[in-house]
């Protein structure tokens, strides 16, 4: 029994075209773990709609993904020298965001990523001019930006490539290719009407891949389930059982990524208070788990075990049974499933 991916796949498939239609020359992202599906399902589905190229996080990524996918393989992190050599093909393009990292690529394929409002990384347009004579031994296979996903000072993401668009005609650097990131659709029809020379390709993973959340859903199969009564000790640090109900033991532990949680942005005093409460519960040893049992999310019984977790379901709610599937919310990003079932 297992912790299972179940894919509505016609309509996962429906999303991705719906995307693909709305970015003409999309470049998909695979990174990571896949968004939860792994590099092979995602290079079988790049190549059935007709892809030349994705784009992976890591050279490490690259070397793993050459052998599924006989397209270009853009990486995502910037060369820095002195970095681990990586055995790759030729089809492999590097993103370099320094004018040093174009020179210490000489007959590479390469993206130069320009520095954005993310401040994350990127040549900037002091450093522009420098550029002539380093992308004469390189082979240039464009310019990329990456862009913010929320703008807090009311900018403008259109705006932000536009300025980048004038600098770098300005400092006369080839504008055949720009790559974007985090543009809606009416943005990047936009941007390609206004500048019909240059072709521009979106980087897209989450939207593509993870859009439609109603086509996905996690299940973990009932492995165990044990009657308590308040005060029975149980688990590993022997606790006290709240009240009177059932141990359910489920599939999915922390080699699957339940329990881990990424650090969110909290916006508004609501989200804030929600934050402070739960901080408040664990400091008692109260978790919610990702599990849902009869129209509710139940409580973790103690932390999750590797492969398994262990629940507490009060007598109030119907008893689970060996074999049953719980509908668990999890975050794509950060699991790894035992399987994956289309239906």
């Amino acid at each position: 029994m297992a912790l299972t991916l179940y894919v509505d796949t016609a309509r996962w498939r429906a999303h991705q075209q719906s995307v693909i239609e709305q970015f003409p020359g999309i470049v998909p992202v695979c990174k990571g773990n896949g968004y939860g599906f792994g590099h092979e399902r995602l290079s079988e589905e790049i190549t059935r709609f007709g892809s030349d190229i994705v784009a992976v996080g890591t050279t490490y990524e690259a070397a793993r993904m050459k052998d599924h996918f006989s397209g270009d393989l853009l990486v995502l992190t910037p060369f820095r020298r002195g970095e681990e050599p990586v055995p790759l093909p030729d089809r492999v393009i590097r993103s370099v965001s320094s004018v040093d990292g174009v020179g210490a690529l000489v007959g590479a394929r390469v993206v130069i990523e320009v520095m954005s409002s993310m401040k994350r990384h990127g040549v900037s347009e002091e450093d522009l001019g420098k550029l002539h004579a380093a992308i004469d031994d390189v082979r240039l296979e464009g310019f990329a930006i990456h862009l913010p996903l929320d703008r807090a000072d009311g900018s403008d993401a259109v705006d932000e490539v536009i300025g980048w668009m004038d600098r770098l005609r300005a400092a006369r650097l080839p504008l055949e290719t720009m790559f974007v990131s985090h543009l809606k659709a009416d943005e990047f029809a936009l941007l390609q009407q206004q500048f019909p020379q240059t072709r521009f390709r979106a980087r897209i993973g989450t939207q593509l891949w993870l859009g439609d959340h109603t086509a996905t859903e996690y299940r973990g199969a009932v492995l165990d389930v044990t009657r308590v009564v308040k005060g029975d000790r149980f688990g590993y640090r022997q606790q006290k059982v709240a009240g009177d109900g059932w141990l359910a033991v489920v599939a999915g532990g922390t080699s699957h990524g339940v329990g881990l949680e990424a650090p969110k942005a909290l916006h508004g005093m609501t989200s804030r208070a929600k934050g402070v409460a739960r901080a408040g519960l664990a400091t008692v040893n109260r978790n919610l788990s990702p599990f849902v049992w009869a129209g509710k999310q139940r409580w973790f019984a103690e932390p999750p075990h590797m492969q398994v977790s262990i629940l507490f379901v009060p007598d109030d709610a119907p008893e689970p049974q060996v074999g049953d599937e719980l509908v668990a919310h999890l975050r794509h990003t950060t699991t790894s499933v035992d399987r994956m079932i289309d239906r």
